[in-house]
């Protein structure tokens, strides 16, 4: 029984019947918003856009805190939603969904004034003794910011608020399977005195998500998978839009012969498992250099035989959000054992439960050759691999079409860091699990397949901003520097200067 079902519309917009992955139960209905919706809610975007951008910065900073405090207050509603449309577990509804919610609220609420003040920069050499610049940070105007099903409140709220402290109007869409968790975002904002029309909640599918994508707004961030990314970018494109992507990963984690078993094999379990494995940055490879590799293994599967896993009070291993990837995760455990690799603990569907629930695997013997160590599985999934050394880990590391986020574990931090500079991805931990992405002064983003542009952070921010130089005359005068008529006078003056101010040593320097 899928828990996303087409039911007869009423009118012109396509419906859904939407069921829990905890029990299949129905959860409610979704209708989704058509073409013509899309644009009516660009349309009110467009005329409150620019009386929230000239409000102070201070101001919008100001609303934010005003948010951070409903999300403390209605902690229990957000985790009660989130768990009844994912299957997350209390604890990840709470930490990923309300917790990190709260930090990404609070950091830019604290920082939006220094990030987005208007500054003045040097100009360099000699011309800066007759120009002065200024850079001022102002809004594209509309932004339409597209989540996932994988972290439905956290995802809308975070990028949500970065773009309206940066003075834009938000169009914001969530998954068709997580609709619930992401409108509370826009209740949120709505309840602590955001203008009407700032931000608009677009309920729907995939096609409603194309069609804010074609709808003409002025940027688009947008996370989710390559196939979808790939195709957000190519319509981006041929409107001229910026569009940051982020699309998921196989990260590798790397145990070198030094490292600190026990806590590596806790960093694997973690990181392979939290959120039901269904998390960007969860880790889908794992390299232990073949000294270690046995101890490193018996710790784990030992670690793993203690996880719990339920449909009601306590677990450690939530749901698998959608029946679809569930298939996903059991067709890359089997392809796996029928080439070879041997399941130590889980490798199925857990039959105790009416829900969407696959018991934390471990797997061994897993070599490139199977899909679960090439493509994205997306699931509680822990395969380790054989390797003789570091330099073969980094390797086969590299060895992949995706390059979001990697671990590296060991003793000798420096080692750490020359391990990691040298890994294809767009960021890497070092003795931990991946945590980019939750410490905002970190630009978040891959490279590959991993996406395109960063999120978060200054950079992040500044990101929803068009960076506005305006330069200076000094001093002014009759005549525009270098402006007409021409004369052979001027151009012969013109080559002395270039061979004095960057031929010379002390040229340069003046230059």
């Amino acid at each position: 029984m899928a828990i996303y079902e087409p039911i007869e519309p009423r009118g012109p917009r396509r419906r859904y019947r939407l069921r829990s992955p905890v029990d299949r139960e129905p959860i409610g209905e979704l209708e989704c918003m058509t073409e013509s919706d899309v644009a009516r809610a660009l349309e009110r975007a467009r005329k409150a856009q620019p009386g929230w951008a000239a409000r102070p910065i201070a101001e919008r900073a100001a609303l934010l805190r005003r948010v951070l405090a409903l999300v403390l207050e209605r902690h229990e509603r957000i985790t009660e939603t989130v768990i009844r449309e994912t299957g997350k577990t209390e604890t990840e509804a709470f930490g990923m969904e309300v917790f990190a919610s709260c930090d990404a609220l609070n950091y830019y609420a604290k920082n939006a004034v220094r990030f987005l003040r208007p500054e003045r920069r040097r100009v360099h050499g000699m011309l800066g003794l007759m120009k002065q610049l200024r850079v001022v940070y102002k809004p594209l105007g509309v932004v339409g910011i597209i989540v996932p099903w994988n972290g439905p409140f956290v995802l809308g709220i975070n990028q949500t608020a970065q773009a309206l402290l940066a003075g834009n109007a938000v169009l914001l869409k969530g998954s068709e399977v997580t609709p619930h968790s992401t409108a509370l975002v826009g209740e949120f904002f709505a309840e602590a005195g955001l203008p009407d029309g700032v931000l608009e909640i677009l309920m729907g599918d995939g096609q409603t998500g194309a069609d804010l994508v074609a709808a003409g707004v002025n940027k688009i961030s947008f996370t989710g998978s390559v196939a979808t990314g790939r195709k957000v970018a190519e319509a981006c494109g041929r409107q001229l839009i910026p569009v940051t992507l982020e699309l998921g990963g196989k990260d590798a984690m790397i145990v070198c012969a030094d490292a600190d078993l026990d806590r590596a094999a806790a960093g694997a379990l973690i990181g392979s498992c939290m959120n039901t494995g269904q998390y960007c940055c969860g880790t889908e490879r794992i390299y232990a250099v073949g000294e270690i590799y046995d101890a490193f293994v018996d710790k784990v599967v030992a670690g793993a035989q203690t996880l719990r896993q339920s449909d009601r009070g306590e677990s450690d291993i939530g749901a698998i959000f959608w029946d679809r990837q569930l298939d996903i995760i059991d067709a890359h455990v089997r392809d796996a054992v029928a080439k070879g690799a041997r399941v130590r603990v889980g490798g199925r569907r857990n039959p105790s439960f009416q829900g969407l629930y696959y018991e934390p695997t471990v797997l061994t013997g897993v070599t490139h050759d199977m899909d679960v160590m090439t493509v994205e599985t997306f699931g509680p999934i822990i395969s380790i691999m054989r390797v003789d050394d570091e330099e073969e880990a980094l390797q086969l590391a590299n060895d992949s079409r995706y390059g979001l986020n990697g671990n590296v574990w060991t003793r000798d931090k420096e080692k750490g860091f020359r391990i990691a500079e040298r890994m294809e991805t767009g960021g890497v931990c070092i003795n931990d699990m991946a945590l980019t992405y939750g410490v905002p002064e970190a630009p978040f983003g891959g490279v590959k397949e991993s996406g395109v542009g960063q999120v978060n952070g200054e950079a992040g921010l500044r990101g929803y901003c068009h960076l506005h130089p305006m330069l200076v005359d000094r001093f002014g005068g009759k005549k525009v520097q270098g402006g007409y008529p021409y004369s052979r006078k001027d151009l012969e003056g013109m080559k002395k200067f270039a061979k004095l101010l960057f031929g010379t040593r002390l040229g340069r320097w003046l230059g």
